[in-house]
């Protein structure tokens, strides 16, 4: 799964889809993945897409600032909480967002995952914290995200869901497994 060239990333993207999809990660056209490639454009799933059913040609390519490259489609609507955490974090190439069911119970709970509750968790990601209520892809949403970016790989969305981030498309989805 761990691709270079932008064929691969493609491929990758709607191969980490499919997982969340029938993992029960996302339903419908939930979630959003995206990837950074070297010269600082972007891969990101398309809006209002299945993940299950996606396929490579369906991947929008864009510019460091989101906009679709000319002939391709519209990106994620929550685009913009990637945008954030690629411009906080010169180390993150991948970001996964996600509902998984237990993560978004704590989430919808408002509960941070703040305590060492299970040592897998502790031992990779650290504490996950709880951002502020943001609705869904509005700048107050990425607002809340902000102030966590910088120190934490993997974040509770309030209300939300969860997302997850790393180096690399493994490492973001492993990232939102142990959430």
């Amino acid at each position: 799964m761990n691709g270079t060239t932008e064929r691969e990333l493609r491929e990758t993207i709607c191969d980490i889809g499919r997982m969340l999809y029938e993992r029960g990660f996302v339903a419908g056209g939930d979630g959003n993945i995206s990837a950074r490639l070297a010269d600082g454009t972007l891969l990101a799933t398309p809006t209002m897409v299945c993940k299950g059913r996606m396929r490579p040609d369906m991947i929008v390519h864009c510019t460091p600032d989101g906009a679709p490259l000319a002939g391709q489609g519209r990106p994620s609507s929550e685009l913009a909480m990637h945008l954030a955490i690629y411009r906080l974090r010169a180390d993150v190439h991948a970001v996964v967002h996600a509902h998984p069911p237990m993560a978004t119970g704590f989430a919808v709970a408002g509960i941070a995952l703040d305590r060492a509750l299970l040592s897998e968790v502790v031992l990779t990601l650290g504490c996950i914290p709880l951002t502020a209520y943001g609705t869904p892809s509005t700048n107050e949403l990425v607002e809340g995200l902000v102030p966590f970016i910088p120190a934490h790989d993997a974040l509770l969305l309030a209300n939300h869901g969860a997302v997850a981030y790393g180096p690399h498309m493994e490492s973001a989805l492993s990232n939102m497994e142990t959430i």
